[in-house]
């Protein structure tokens, strides 16, 4: 058997912080967590830092940009893969679903979507794997080709049900810019247009995607069907409004990600629908789209989980700010990161400190927002049974 004790930790268990723990994995699962009880002889100092559960983080998109960090810079999937997993490891995430987006729009393609979870499915089942991935499947609702691809795909090879779907729409005027100004903002700082260019792109952006709505209906009776069904966990992306949750829970959607309103958030809680937010919003004090605050909304009791988005340090980041700004306790911010996402997305072995669940571990301290992770363990992975240490 694989077994072995990190002492002299903070734990932070589903409840309260027990000082002075120990904590002890046997074969990928946690067996105790004691307030200095007796260590295996296999032991590891964790010196006053604390200890956390494993970061599930429900929605990352990382991976889609690995592969080209620059235009022409085309790099072998196997790598990218590898790499980003690394990058995400070292920020405390041993669950991590990643967001693999079915649209033809320039920047993503069916084909590349496929390829990307191909690459995920074979690396996962060779057991060489060193966090436990799985994959978000986000649906454009004007795209026919990504409608088509997911649908294909899904009738060929049904993934482990449920599968996770993201339906999404990103015309402006609804949804994260439901105010279009941010949009126009945006190209101007990045792209160089004058103010009056942008109204113009974002007008025939929204004029084209008008054309394309009949997408969404053709769409819509398959994903609730699926839902229903139960092959499918399906989240409704960026709702604004009551209406728009009042029309996901016709859906059979269950999760509200990003609710980019406190009226929207409300109605989604209480329709008992689960609610994420993004960990970068809490990072950075706000939305960068101009929408509610995720802060605003956990401190309102509107948040169940937050996910990583496009930073995956945000996540310990958001918890450290969370506390620093005195929003919640050290227990409920983990909660967060952890036993909430964990529970969203149906994964109940996990994201809790306590006997039982999967030894997924992670030894770091919080200087206000800023993470220091010492040491992380991944139950199940091909390094179970040691804890990649950083000098803790």
């Amino acid at each position: 058997m694989n077994t072995f004790s990190v002492t002299n930790v903070t734990a932070v268990t589903p409840d309260r912080t027990v000082d002075g723990a120990t904590v002890t994995v046997e074969d990928g699962i946690i067996v105790s967590v004691t307030q200095a009880g007796p260590a295996h002889p296999v032991s590891h100092d964790g010196r006053g830092a604390l200890c956390i559960p494993g970061i599930v983080d429900t929605h990352s998109d990382g991976l889609e940009i690995e592969p080209r960090p620059r235009p022409n810079a085309n790099l072998p999937l196997d790598f990218c893969l590898r790499s980003f997993e690394a990058k995400v490891r070292a920020a405390g995430v041993t669950t991590l679903f990643h967001g693999i987006g079915y649209e033809n729009d320039g920047n993503r393609t069916v084909s590349g979507a496929n390829a990307l979870v191909d690459e995920i499915e074979s690396y996962s089942r060779s057991s060489r794997n060193h966090i436990d991935h799985h994959v978000l499947y986000r649906l454009d609702g004007r795209d026919a080709d990504g409608f088509d691809a997911l649908r294909d795909r899904f009738e060929a090879r049904m993934p482990a049900s449920p599968a996770l779907v993201s339906f999404e729409d990103h015309t402006p005027g609804i949804g994260q810019y439901r105010d279009r100004t941010y949009f126009e903002n945006w190209l101007v700082s990045t792209r160089g247009l004058t103010e009056s260019e942008a109204r113009a792109h974002v007008d025939s952006i929204i004029d084209e995607r008008e054309r394309l709505r009949h997408n969404r209906d053709r769409a819509l009776p398959w994903l609730t069907h699926m839902a229903r069904n139960g092959e499918i966990t399906l989240m409704a992306h960026d709702p604004a409004t009551e209406d728009d949750v009042l029309e996901a829970m016709s859906w059979h959607a269950s999760i509200a990600e990003f609710p980019t309103t406190v009226e929207a958030a409300r109605k989604a809680k209480e329709f008992g629908m689960r609610i994420v937010c993004g960990a970068p919003n809490v990072l950075r004090g706000g939305s960068h789209s101009g929408n509610v605050s995720a802060a605003q909304l956990i401190s309102l009791g509107l948040c169940d989980g937050l996910s990583s988005d496009y930073l995956p340090f945000a996540m310990l980041g958001a918890v450290g700010t969370l506390v620093r700004d005195g929003i919640c306790s050290i227990v409920d911010a983990v909660r967060l990161v952890t036993a909430g996402p964990a529970r969203t997305v149906g994964l109940a072995d996990r994201g809790r400190l306590e006997p039982g669940m999967r030894g997924d571990l992670i030894i770091c301290r919080l200087d206000g927002s800023i993470p220091d992770i010492r040491a992380v363990h991944a139950s199940g992975a091909m390094a179970a049974g040691t804890l990649a240490l950083q000098g803790i």
